[in-house]
């Protein structure tokens, strides 16, 4: 080889080097914070978009939307606090899951999204690129592999939020059918 094809190479590998660095220094939107082996709480963390959708998607194929709301629409999210002011039980028998959690800088329709994400569910990562969605959006995932057994999630809040989508003293109801509401508390049921 040529002094030139060597520093071509050593160029090449260098640049590869370069771009791996910094696909792993990208900040986190969102931190997943464990509660027990299957029970978990989703905080943004500042600087995000402030309305919100969160989404699993199970190793089986499953996809939950968890913050429902009567509208179906995204939720106001706050920098530090609990998404939904609630914590997720993901079951067991589903595996491992991808949370997907979809900021925006205004009010989103929560059905077209989980439709386009049912479409996308075999791709191993999806950006805010791949979402039809009006204004500004980010999108963070999050890998969760619930275990079995784990104590009881104390304190955990029971269908009562402090968002103004739900009047206080109600629940959200699921509006479209094959959505699942997650109950926080009682777990996501099949």
């Amino acid at each position: 080889m040529t002094r030139w094809m060597w520093a071509m190479m050593t160029v090449a590998l260098g640049t590869a080097g370069c771009q791996q660095e910094q696909k792993s220094a990208l900040p986190s939107r969102a931190e997943l914070k464990t509660l027990s082996g299957s029970t978990v709480e989703i905080i943004p963390k500042e600087g995000q978009y402030p309305y919100c959708l969160l989404y699993t998607v199970s190793e089986k194929g499953v996809i939950r939307q968890l913050t429902m709301t009567r509208e179906n629409r995204s939720i106001r999210c706050e920098p530090g606090k609990r998404i939904y002011n609630s914590s997720f039980r993901v079951p067991v028998e589903e595996g491992k899951v991808r949370i997907y959690v979809f900021f925006s800088d205004q009010r989103v329709q929560a059905g077209s999204l989980a439709q386009q994400l049912y479409d996308l569910r075999d791709k191993p990562r999806v950006t805010a690129m791949d979402f039809r969605m009006p204004g500004s959006v980010a999108v963070e995932m999050l890998e969760f592999t619930p275990q079995a057994g784990g104590d009881a999630v104390p304190n955990a809040v029971v269908g009562t939020t402090e968002l103004n989508d739900v009047p206080e003293g109600a629940e959200p109801e699921a509006d479209e059918p094959g959505m699942q509401l997650a109950a926080p508390d009682a777990g996501i049921q099949p």
